[in-house]
């Protein structure tokens, strides 16, 4: 990808509607054949950006170039982009093969194309034999799967797709991202994918643009910005993780939090308040011994399938801890706990003084 111009390039991306600031000069760059995603809260403005790559939306300010070429003022289907929306939107009069023509007759591809690439579309999507069907013949993944069909036919540069997996249940979910994952590999598209859904997110994506409140808050690999979150919101939304408020002592390996010291991995990070990221799965529960140290009570307790979610109340946190453990335990609600973790696998980041 060194050398070569990004297939998608935002640059100082702001767009307001009316006194809001819906982004807020947004740039990123999407390489030829990345599954790029875009995740964020509802209202961050992930789904906004997207529309404005389609064409749907005109920034306010800033330029979106596609291959080299400044499309910021070319209509939608002046673009090489395509786009699967939330709930497949088919045409109930038309049959599964018709549907997935119809951007193809619309351009006045030969008919013999035509059914050519449609039936390659819908092997891609495997869905071969289902040509004939009708939407009330359909399932909610199939219905999905034909929408993605269509958009892949017209051969598009880049494949926008906004939260094509939140209507579906869990079981069909997981499949379709086996799919997603499948057909990105196949095709060697270049996908630009928007979800709230953090497991999805990292489940999918080759790169994680996280969002919040217009602005990016962190670009980066999956497992980058799981372990190393640049922000606590980032933590906090990714992963789901403790952000607690501490001190950091003298020589950098011990913090006070709740008035006890406990061990942390430094991250450069100097004498004074900081923020400690802790992922649910690396905090240990235990029964209390004798010593001192980190101690709270079991206020919530529920199983997961591979182990039991807690919430910890600790004397002096605001918030309560959140602990998973596939072993150990299960410990019942009121049921008092020591509190521990290996210092590598925590976090410190910086806190100005005044925050809480």
């Amino acid at each position: 990808m060194s050398g070569a111009l990004p297939r998608v390039r935002l640059d100082r991306v702001t767009h307001r509607f009316g006194d809001v600031t819906a982004l807020d000069s947004v740039s990123l760059d999407v390489h030829e054949g990345e599954f790029v995603t875009l995740l964020g809260p509802s209202g961050c403005g992930k789904t906004t950006l997207l529309r404005i790559v389609a064409g749907f939306e005109r920034p306010t300010e800033g330029s979106v170039i596609l291959g080299g070429d400044d499309v910021t003022r070319a209509p939608a289907h002046r673009r090489p982009v395509n786009m699967v929306f939330q709930r497949p939107t088919l045409f109930p009069h038309l049959d599964v093969s018709e549907n997935v023509a119809f951007g193809l007759r619309i351009a006045g591809v030969p008919r013999d194309e035509i059914r050519v690439r449609v039936a390659r579309a819908l092997a891609l999507v495997r869905l071969g034999g289902y040509e004939g069907r009708r939407n009330y013949e359909l399932s909610g993944g199939q219905m999905q799967r034909v929408a993605l069909a269509r958009a892949l036919v017209n051969e598009p540069k880049v494949l926008l797709l906004d939260e094509p997996l939140s209507a579906l249940d869990l079981k069909i979910r997981l499949e379709m991202e086996a799919e997603l994952r499948r057909v990105h590999r196949e095709t060697g598209a270049t996908f630009v994918y928007v979800t709230h859904d953090q497991r999805e997110a990292l489940a999918l994506s080759d790169r994680i643009v996280v969002l919040n409140d217009g602005r990016v808050e962190q670009v980066g690999e999956p497992d980058l910005v799981y372990r190393h979150p640049a922000s606590p919101f980032v933590a906090r939304f990714v992963g789901d993780s403790n952000v607690l408020a501490v001190e950091v002592e003298a020589g950098g390996a011990v913090a006070r939090i709740a008035g006890h010291s406990v061990p942390v991995r430094s991250d450069g990070i100097p004498p004074g308040p900081a923020w400690l990221v802790l992922r649910p799965e690396v905090v240990r529960l235990s029964p209390p011994a004798d010593e001192p140290g980190l101690r709270g009570v079991v206020r919530d307790v529920s199983f997961r399938g591979t182990g039991h979610s807690y919430r910890i109340e600790v004397p002096g946190l605001h918030d309560p801890v959140k602990a998973e453990m596939r072993e150990g335990g299960p410990f019942a609600l009121n049921d008092e706990v020591a509190l521990g973790w290996d210092p590598a696998a925590c976090r410190l980041l910086p806190r100005s003084a005044d925050e809480p």
